[in-house]
């Protein structure tokens, strides 16, 4: 315990080199091991300084996965060691890399506030873009520009939340695009921009015209300007480019390369060595709760996926082949197990090896689990997102839930004709 304390001075820096070595082991295969030793050894040093939750979630998505490796290996299926250490590892290299991007933040602002339809609008779509790139930090940009008493207005909360999250469906810089790339290993990210995109702008005009002219909410908004939005716009044309020219390279690759050169060159504060320097030392080990989480939930995956192998016909949804009717059940577990606290990872790497046999299009896999992704952590009090709106704004989780309650049904209709329409 006392080498773990010692340690934690230099966590950001272990959290680095993890990158670091992923990268390099693209050119040197042999150091994905050192990348290996790196996360676990974040995970063991940070254990102690975890949320309560964050340790709970972790301990029984391992435990649940270290029982069904055993019963598996009881019954002769053993993926490996490596296997077993390295799944989900990938999300990792790709979340360091995006946190970089929090250096590209807007400055506070001290226009007078808009309001009135219009604001509704640039603020939705202000949090989309902006949010699609430097992730849950624009939350707290726009949040505590808008908060009057550390609260937001109901219409505020609304509009903040769910244009935030609808970027899971098109953004390669959320950590669902990694997720899902994971999970649907042959997912082609062009095939799912188009229906992404299209979900996204449904779900801002959904939002608009519910906060605007059903529930008609006196609605103040955020100063967006257009230089605010140069950053988060070059950033996704440089992935989505880079990923049309170098198609051998991965997506998650492709972010790692472009994210943290691209943020040190656009970031706000000076002098950058020095704010660099802090941001590594500090701020960065926030992403020591996706470790765990994600390590835990990729060894759950694994056990999941060897129970599986040990009698693949009792694991089936009832068919052979992945239908709409699929589709639709699977998207409404997901996002109904979202709703009552689950975190997307754990649900979707353990429908994941369900869906897999099935021999289904991983592109529409794909759009599935980031329809999942965005529907449940735009409207769950106990997503991510739920939390930050129920702790720092002072937003009641019932409210949160009841609020959102129609949105999810009609953006999991709306995600359903897509799926008919696009994916056929």
């Amino acid at each position: 315990m006392f080498l773990f304390s010692c340690l934690r001075r230099y966590t950001g820096w272990l959290i680095l080199a993890t990158l670091f070595f992923f990268l390099l082991s693209q050119l040197i295969p042999p150091l994905f091991f050192v990348v290996v030793i790196l996360s676990w050894s974040v995970v063991l040093i940070e254990w102690g300084r975890l949320p309560a939750s964050s340790r709970r979630q972790a301990f029984l998505l391992g435990i649940g996965g270290f029982i069904a490796l055993l019963f598996a290996a009881w019954h002769g299926v053993f993926l490996g060691i490596e296997k077993i250490s390295t799944q989900n590892l990938q999300l990792l290299p790709m979340f360091i890399a995006v946190s970089f991007l929090a250096l590209t933040n807007p400055p506070d602002q001290d226009d007078t506030l808009p309001q009135g339809k219009k604001a509704m609008l640039t603020t939705a779509v202000g949090t989309n873009l902006l949010g699609a790139v430097i992730n849950l930090s624009i939350l707290f940009v726009f949040g505590d520009r808008l908060a009057r008493n550390h609260s937001l207005s109901k219409g505020q909360s609304i509009l903040l939340a769910r244009s935030f999250c609808a970027a899971a469906w098109w953004s390669p810089f959320f950590i669902a695009a990694g997720v899902a790339l994971t999970y649907a290993p042959e997912m082609h990210y062009h095939r799912i921009l188009l229906p992404g995109l299209l979900m996204s702008g449904l779900a801002l005009s959904y939002s608009i015209i519910e906060v605007g002219y059903i529930r008609k909410l006196t609605f103040t908004g955020y100063p967006v300007r257009r230089e605010s939005l140069t950053v988060p716009i070059l950033l996704a044309l440089a992935v989505i480019s880079g990923h049309a020219l170098f198609p051998h390279l991965s997506m998650i690759m492709i972010i790692c390369l472009v994210s943290p050169p691209a943020a040190i060159l656009f970031m706000r504060p000076r002098p950058r060595l020095q704010h660099l320097h802090e941001f590594i030392s500090t701020r960065i080990t926030a992403t020591v709760s996706q470790f765990v989480l994600f390590l835990a939930a990729g060894l759950f995956s694994i056990g999941m996926t060897s129970v599986i192998q040990v009698a693949p016909e009792i694991f089936t949804f009832g068919g052979e082949t992945f239908t709409h009717s699929t589709f639709a059940l699977v998207s409404a577990l997901l996002i109904g197990l979202g709703l009552i606290g689950v975190h997307p990872l754990v649900g979707i790497s353990v429908i994941s090896p369900l869906l897999l046999p099935m021999h289904p299009d991983h592109s529409r896999l794909g759009f599935l689990f980031l329809t999942s992704w965005a529907v449940s952590t735009g409207s769950s009090p106990l997503s991510g997102v739920g939390l930050i709106l129920s702790s720092r704004y002072q937003i009641a989780p019932r409210s949160i839930l009841v609020n959102n309650f129609p949105y999810v049904i009609s953006l999991w209709l709306l995600a359903n004709l897509v799926n008919v329409i696009y994916f056929g």
